[in-house]
């Protein structure tokens, strides 16, 4: 519970006894004594009107009107991509080899001997705080993955964690397990982080979140930017990993957890790097959160391709027991995160790419190509399907299928409205750094 968000907003309605409301949320929550739930209440009021009315160009916030949830922000859909196109253009042309605004599942800066420093950075599923040891295997190796799949073999491991005030301690100690488990299995190691609570004193309960990030090095980068008319798509099996735990998790099929804790992605782009076919590939990317659906949209508008697949050969790759509980939740498994692997290249390194990955113990096969125009397109039954992403990714919890996946009516008036608020964040950011150079 953020006690400071509440406070706040019962301040801006001119709301009264908010003490004693705010008295009565604290001792819900938190495990403490009447005097102590009070002071707490008085304190937070107080730091609460104390920022309520700031002035100047750092301290006053943008404000669009529209809320992450609204918007689909974070639900790998139509909304959450668009949102990420503008946080691309709050942070500009920059001289990085691969950028935000690539939509590519890391960055790449151009360091010497021709080759790229890999960077990225992968927050862990929100869903699983209960989990921290699988919240961090799965994170964990979601990082580890967006290295790969830009070509490159990852050298270090750092993670950030955050748990509210309520929190026990031995959180930390296990998603650092989890953490280290893919980290050991792999020997990429976890060489920093940092360890905060969620709004320090201002926000209790129980709440855990963090992320982790990876580096690594490269000479050939596999970037979505380099798919080519003519390439086939491959796809390795998945199994899925946060978002399926998830879904197994919050529909009591807790059995299926299992079938996600495995590197085989990992594997499967150690052998390829090793045989040196990764100078051949011309793409790479994971099938995560937003499914196929979502790969295949942001690699049509970053290439300016169109993607066809075929059905009948990505669902042969999907777990059994994944795919299965899957289908009985009468969740889309396109529109899902399967972990797997997709790979972009010529036809006639097909062959090749696939023995190396089978020798390595994946499976992998040939699930479409790429040709001209855009967008993409998917082959059901024989006929021709549009592939275009939801709103939001498939829903896969109760809560989400509650939400639904339907667009907003009024999606498209949000969608100015964060457009003038990137605008004015742009702004901003302008202003600032005109008033630091001129004071230098």
């Amino acid at each position: 519970m953020d006690i400071e968000g509440y406070a706040k907003r019962a301040l801006c309605k001119g709301e009264t006894d908010i003490e004693d409301r705010l008295t009565e949320r604290i001792l819900e929550v938190k495990e403490t004594s009447s005097g102590h739930a009070r002071n707490l209440a008085r304190a937070a009021i107080t730091e609460a009107r104390a920022t309520l009315n700031v002035q100047g160009e750092v301290l006053t916030s943008t404000i669009s009107g529209v809320t992450m949830g609204q918007f689909g922000v974070g639900s790998r859909g139509l909304g959450d991509f668009h949102a990420h196109e503008k946080i691309a253009e709050v942070i500009g042309r920059t001289s990085a080899a691969v950028d935000s605004t690539h939509l590519d599942d890391s960055g790449a800066v151009s360091i010497d001997n021709n080759e790229y420093l890999i960077i990225t950075v992968d927050g862990m599923h929100s869903r699983l705080s209960d989990f921290p040891f699988l919240a961090g295997f799965h994170v964990a190796r979601a990082s580890l993955r967006d290295v790969y799949v830009m070509g490159a073999r990852p050298t270090a491991l750092l993670s950030d964690i955050h748990v509210a005030d309520d929190g026990d301690v031995a959180r930390i100690f296990d998603h650092i397990a989890g953490i280290t488990t893919v980290s050991e299995l792999t020997n990429i190691p976890l060489v920093t982080g940092s360890t905060l609570r969620i709004g320090g004193d201002m926000v209790i309960g129980e709440r855990m979140t963090g992320g982790v990030g990876a580096v690594g090095v490269t000479s050939e980068l596999t970037a979505r930017e380099s798919t080519q008319v003519g390439d086939v798509v491959l796809m390795t099996e998945g199994a899925g990993g946060g978002t399926i735990s998830t879904t197994a998790l919050y529909y009591e099929m807790h059995d299926v957890v299992d079938e996600t804790i495995n590197i085989k992605f990992l594997d499967a782009c150690e052998a390829l790097i090793d045989s040196g076919l990764t100078r051949n590939v011309h793409a790479m990317t994971d099938v995560t959160n937003g499914g196929i659906r979502g790969d295949a949209k942001e690699i049509s508008r970053t290439a300016g391709v169109k993607l066809i697949f075929d059905e009948s050969r990505m669902r042969p790759l999907v777990n059994p027991k994944v795919l299965a509980m899957l289908e009985s939740l009468e969740i889309d498994y396109l529109g899902v995160s399967l972990d797997a692997l997709l790979i972009i290249a010529p036809p006639e390194y097909a062959d090749a790419i696939m023995t190396t990955v089978k020798d390595a113990g994946v499976d992998i096969d040939i699930i479409g190509n790429v040709e001209k125009g855009s967008g993409a397109e998917v082959i059901i039954d024989g006929q021709l399907h549009d592939f275009t992403p939801r709103f939001r990714e498939s829903a896969y919890t109760p809560i989400k299928k509650m939400i639904g996946d339907e667009q907003p009516r009024d999606f498209e008036e949000m969608k100015m409205a964060v457009d003038d608020a990137a605008r004015r964040s742009i702004e901003k950011k302008k202003k600032v750094i005109e008033m630091i150079r001129s004071s230098e």
